[in-house]
């Protein structure tokens, strides 16, 4: 892939894998580049969503980027909170967020899957005016939608290693299979 191969990529609008009750859709906050231009979800090199999500549980073995129709298999879909592809997240306006809040909110209402997963806590803040959302479950309920904020897998997100990120996405996975053991403030087991 060339730098003019994926700057040729800015701004495409990358389809979304889902299905309507889906357990997990997992949303980023925008495709990037190398997404754009390959078609499929988290592409770049050192993103680490892939392998977290083989890691937390959630699939059977680590799957390819070009694989990701296979979530579906599992329950689990992919869409973002901003549909046009950038280089950076910080390209992104804050209006742009607000009105990816609202169309993911509708997007949401729609497919009704069992738990939305912002994979950026930054984005679900900017996304939904709660500037003081932390990491895991939130208040907010979308119909009868629960939502989670996860570390955002980019390799810049030093803050996070793969194996603190699944075990986070793991809590996730323990929820949505209905594991009572996971511990969450409102669930059946809390």
């Amino acid at each position: 892939m060339t730098p003019a191969d994926l700057e040729a990529a800015r701004d495409r609008i990358v389809p979304d894998v889902v299905a309507s009750g889906l357990s997990v859709l997992f949303c980023g906050i925008n495709p990037g580049l190398m997404t754009a231009a390959t078609g499929h979800r988290f592409a770049r090199p050192g993103n680490r969503f892939w392998p977290v999500l083989h890691l937390s549980g959630f699939t059977p073995r680590q799957l390819a980027p070009a694989e990701q129709e296979e979530l579906l298999s599992y329950g689990l879909g992919i869409t973002n909170v901003v549909a046009r592809a950038t280089a950076r997240a910080d390209e992104l306006s804050a209006q742009e967020y607000r009105d990816g809040g609202r169309l993911l909110t509708t997007k949401v209402e729609r497919l009704r899957p069992r738990w939305l997963a912002v994979v950026g806590v930054t984005a679900y803040r900017s996304a939904f005016g709660e500037p003081k959302a932390r990491i895991g479950p939130q208040e907010r309920m979308i119909g009868a939608t629960r939502v989670w904020a996860l570390p955002n897998p980019s390799g810049l997100n030093a803050h996070w290693t793969a194996a603190t990120m699944a075990e986070e996405y793991g809590r996730l996975r323990a929820a949505a299979s209905g594991d009572d053991a996971a511990g969450l403030p409102g669930s059946r087991g809390a």
